[in-house]
């Protein structure tokens, strides 16, 4: 009897052991959840195609990134819909005249674009629709509640990036899998490159790792994350510099991380070149009822 028990001991040991073994790359590589829902994709009145981002927490910040990825906050992020795509170049001229990028194609995301002129954007979009503008265009105040479209907070980005993942990036695998979701320094040979030709993250969101960095609609502060408010936090009131996010065709692997941040000067009009040809930007927008609801929502 007593060697049986011990059978049946040696036995479940090795079976543990087993268990242990085939779970190791998964724990290295920290695949992230699954999403519960297939991502919903709304079509805006002006034919761009938004995802419906539903409200959540958010562990925000990384413990083995940069200073100003610290520390680790929780932080409650309302809905909201945000572009499935950087704005690209045929979509920035349909409202702005002229295009200031380097790399010109309009399937390439518009880039060497200020702050302002980002904004401005954002506000004409928003007056095509006949949605209330969010930006004051004299002193550039962002009404956060206006139903135009807007930059997203570094919360939001950050939110939407990671897509529900608490992994380096929205993807298992870490850097060695970051060739199948972004155009960056390994890979872009030292350029844009269209949109919408990465895998996209599990929100379904393109180009969130790479391509271009994109304008926050934060001032940046790189200890912001020791006194940021719970619920929906939207930056410092003041600061010379406006949050980037999401890394860029000439950024490392390690600058298109998901809790990844830097700041830059949002540029002025007395520049006569405004020569940083790897940011562009996204807009979001408040969520309303009826674009949740509407007939031109689609679900993929």
């Amino acid at each position: 009897m007593r060697n049986r028990w011990v059978l049946v001991g040696v036995l479940l040991a090795f079976a543990a052991g087993i268990a242990v073994l085939f779970c190791l790359p998964r724990l290295r590589t920290g695949v992230p959840k699954s999403p519960k829902e297939p991502p919903k994709i709304i079509k805006t009145a002006g034919g761009v195609e938004m995802v419906l981002i539903p409200e959540g927490r958010l562990s925000m910040g990384s413990k083995r990134g940069d200073p100003d990825e610290a520390p680790i906050h929780n932080v409650w992020v309302d809905s909201f819909l945000i572009d499935r795509h950087e704005v690209t170049q045929e979509e920035y001229t349909e409202f702005v005249i002229g295009n200031p990028s380097r790399f010109k194609d309009p399937k390439h995301p518009v880039e060497q674009v200020r702050w302002l002129e980002a904004a401005f954007y954002c506000n004409a979009r928003s007056l095509s629709e006949d949605l209330e503008p969010c930006y004051d265009e004299e002193t550039g105040a962002c009404n956060p509640r206006a139903s135009g479209y807007r930059l997203p907070s570094e919360a939001e980005w950050e939110y939407a990036c990671r897509a529900g993942t608490e992994t380096e990036y929205s993807f298992g695998g870490g850097g060695r899998t970051l060739k199948t979701y972004a155009w960056y320094k390994e890979n872009a040979n030292k350029r844009t490159q269209p949109v919408g030709q990465k895998k996209p993250n599990p929100a379904g969101l393109y180009d969130m790792h790479g391509n271009v960095a994109e304008w926050c609609n934060d001032k940046y502060d790189e200890d912001y994350y020791k006194h940021s408010p719970e619920r929906n936090p939207r930056g410092p009131a003041d600061g010379e510099k406006y949050a980037l996010r999401g890394g860029a065709w000439n950024s490392s692997a390690v600058g298109c991380r998901s809790a990844y941040r830097s700041g830059e000067s949002p540029g002025s009009f007395a520049d006569s070149c405004f020569a940083r040809p790897d940011i562009g930007f996204r807009c979001v927008r408040n969520l309303e009822q009826e674009s949740e609801t509407g007939a031109d929502a689609k679900e993929t």
